[in-house]
């Protein structure tokens, strides 16, 4: 069962984003699990609800000043610049009032634009032709852009419902002139241009793809507060620094750096700073790694190859005697018990002897008997009297009548085909007839 907008029966990628369930019907969708709840009070309802344009990737709220209930999911026709543009359905009721809480937006506010009707068959024929007309548009506000010789990048093209205004989404590193640019794209596209700038996080949020782990973007799918991410997120977590593997498809380190930081922070508050070297009779161990959720710091000597586990309490214990000028004998290690199941190793079975040879030359004799019924032809015009079994001193195969000079005998001939019109002129030679 799906909604209107998945498609069934139909493969997994382009116009056909999977199912409810996955989440594949929209880049940020959301649930709305207050919408089968009945209201105790249906004046005190939010009149304020939340829009998505553009598969989701564009959120934007919009005043209901009609009684008319709207569904999540419903195409509604709203205001627009100069004109209107279409929309879904995201969130109703009092979840978006959180929202409206989150982006610090005022439900009273009279900037909030207003729905006005539901989307009819023209508004959504008008959808569908611009929208056809996206990819066609930023490819030619490529070409333009080029042609100018300005350093940035066209990474999307939104085109109003109604096809009077034109988002030019783009990147760039420095600050870019683009006025003769919106000349340009007025003239070629007749639209109302507007240029905005967004990050490289941003476009692989609107391009879209799967990552390292097998999953959506997080850009894709939910995030949209994109924190700044550095090594030391890496560093903190035992990650080695291998910028190939720690960068998205968007060539930034990765976002979910951060989600388990904090973790690890809070960790690595109970493992001490200066336990980098300890001093032990034997000589000095200097500090591996750390194992930090199961508290455990690994050392190793100067003359050997080996690593020591010790607990936290250990180094700091040792860490302290070596301010006092005590060096213990040896380091106190843990013994570290793995999860993982040990391969057990197949046990080993002496078959000599057990195995005859006369068996095998059974085997192979009863498979040769096979193969050569299978490879005799079936006789099926056998006579009554023709024996079936070759006497011992017959010669395989089939046998000739004997000839008397060179031709054989009329007894001795087998039947003959009288339908045959060569038939009579064999036996009606003119030799025979004088």
């Amino acid at each position: 069962m799906s909604c209107g907008s998945c498609g069934t029966g139909k493969v997994g990628g382009c116009n056909s984003n999977g199912g409810c369930s996955s989440g594949g019907c929209n880049r940020l969708n959301a649930f709305d699990w207050l919408a089968n709840l009945p209201f105790s009070d249906p004046e005190s309802n939010c009149k304020v609800l939340e829009l998505s344009f553009n598969n989701g990737s564009r959120k934007d709220f919009f005043r209901n000043t009609t009684l008319h209930f709207y569904e999540k999911g419903d195409l509604l026709a709203v205001e627009g610049v100069n004109g209107f543009d279409v929309g879904t359905v995201n969130l109703t009721g009092e979840l978006v009032r959180l929202q409206l809480k989150k982006n610090n937006v005022d439900e009273k506010s009279p900037e909030i634009k207003k729905i006005l009707r539901i989307a009819n068959d023209t508004d959504l024929s008008k959808l569908k032709e611009n929208k056809a007309r996206e990819k066609e548009v930023l490819i030619r506000s490529r070409a333009i852009a080029r042609q100018l010789k300005l350093d940035m990048k066209m990474a999307e093209v939104e085109i109003q419902a109604d096809g009077k205004k034109a988002t030019f989404f783009y990147i760039a590193d420095d600050r870019v002139d683009f006025r003769e640019l919106i000349k340009l794209f007025a003239g070629e596209f007749k639209v109302k241009v507007e240029m905005r700038q967004i990050g490289a996080r941003q476009e692989a949020g609107k391009v879209g793809g799967i990552g390292s782990c097998g999953r959506e973007l997080c850009c894709s799918t939910w995030l949209t507060d994109f924190k700044s991410v550095n090594t030391n997120a890496a560093r903190y977590q035992n990650l080695s620094i291998n910028q190939a593997k720690l960068s998205g498809q968007c060539g930034r380190l990765k976002c979910c750096l951060n989600y388990e930081l904090d973790t690890y922070l809070d960790a690595l508050q109970f493992f001490p700073n200066d336990a980098d070297m300890l001093e032990v009779a034997k000589g000095r161990a200097f500090l591996v790694k750390k194992d930090i959720f199961k508290n455990l710091m690994w050392y190793t000597m100067a003359d050997s190859n080996a690593q020591y586990p010790l607990a936290i309490e250990t180094v700091k214990r040792i860490k302290q005697q070596n301010r006092e000028g005590i060096r213990p004998e040896e380091l106190e290690t843990v013994e570290v018990v793995s999860n993982k199941p040990k391969e057990v190793e197949p046990e080993y079975a002496d078959l000599v002897g057990q195995i005859s040879l006369r068996s095998l030359e059974k085997n192979s004799r009863k498979r040769k008997d096979k193969e050569r019924s299978r490879q005799q032809p079936q006789n099926l015009n056998r006579r009554p009297d023709q024996k079936t079994s070759q006497q011992p001193g017959q010669q395989k195969g089939p046998q000739r009548p004997p000839q008397h000079g060179g031709r054989p005998n009329r007894g001795q001939q087998g039947p003959q085909n009288r339908n045959n019109p060569n038939f009579n002129q064999r036996r009606n030679k003119p030799g025979d007839n004088q």
